[in-house]
C-alpha cells in the first residue's frame, strides 16, 4: 500500500520552522529557503504546502493564533478552583499565559511580537493578530462579568473598560519584558499583574 502521508502534520511541522526562524532571523528572514534548510526539507518540497513567502507567514500567525488560544483556554479551565470566587485566579491564569515567564513563553512571545510588526502591512496578518485578541478580550469579558454579578469586582468597575486595561497592562508587560528583560524581570511582571488583580478584586487572596 502506498503510504498515507499527514498533509496537515507536515503544515504544522513547516510553520513551527518558520517560528524558529522568526525568532532567531526576524520575519523578513523568513523565506521560502531559509524554512527550508531549518526544517530539512527541499525548497521545492516545501512549495507544494506554500507556494510563496506570504502563504508560509499566514499559516504560520494562523497557528501561533491557535496554540495561543489552546493554551489560554487550558489556563481559564485550570483556574476553575473549588473555593469560593475563583474569578481572580481565572484572570490570574489567563494573563499569565501572554507573559515571558519561562524559556517556552519567552519564544512564544518573541515570535507573536515579530508577527505583529509585519502585520501593520500585511492584512491577513492583521486578522490573524485580532483574532487571538478578540479571543483573550471575550472570555475576559466573560470573568469580569460573572465577578461583577458576584459582587466581587471593584465596585463601579466597568467589566468591558477593565478588560481592555488588562489587555493594555500585559502588552506592555510582555514589550518591556522583552526589550530589557535585565529591568523587567519575570518576577516583576508576575508582582505587577498581581498588583492590578488585586486592586480589582479587592480582598482577593494570591499568596497561594
Amino acid at each position: 500500500m502506498p503510504k498515507l502521508v499527514d498533509h496537515e502534520a507536515r503544515r504544522r511541522e513547516l510553520a513551527q520552522a518558520v517560528w524558529r526562524v522568526v525568532q532567531r532571523d526576524g520575519v523578513e528572514r523568513a523565506s521560502v529557503r531559509a524554512v527550508a534548510a531549518e526544517s530539512g526539507w527541499s525548497a521545492g518540497a516545501l512549495r507544494h504546502y506554500f507556494p510563496t513567502q506570504d502563504a508560509l507567514l499566514h499559516f504560520a500567525m494562523d497557528l501561533a493564533a491557535e496554540k495561543f488560544t489552546e493554551r489560554a483556554r487550558a489556563a481559564d479551565e485550570h483556574g476553575r478552583l473549588p473555593q469560593d470566587h475563583s474569578a481572580p485566579w481565572r484572570v490570574r491564569n489567563l494573563m499569565r499565559t501572554l507573559l515571558p515567564l519561562d524559556a517556552e513563553s519567552k519564544v512564544s512571545a518573541e515570535v507573536w511580537m515579530a508577527f505583529v510588526s509585519r502585520a501593520r502591512v500585511d492584512p491577513v496578518l492583521r486578522a490573524a493578530g485580532r483574532k487571538g485578541d478578540e479571543e483573550v478580550a471575550y472570555w475576559l469579558l466573560d470573568r469580569l462579568r460573572e465577578a461583577r454579578a458576584e459582587g466581587i469586582l471593584r465596585p463601579g468597575a466597568d467589566p468591558e473598560r477593565e478588560a481592555l486595561r488588562l489587555l493594555a497592562l500585559t502588552d506592555g508587560l510582555v514589550l518591556h519584558g522583552l526589550i530589557a528583560p535585565e529591568a523587567m524581570t519575570p518576577e516583576l511582571m508576575s508582582q505587577l499583574l498581581d498588583d492590578h488583580i488585586r486592586e480589582l478584586f479587592p480582598g482577593s487572596d494570591l499568596s497561594t
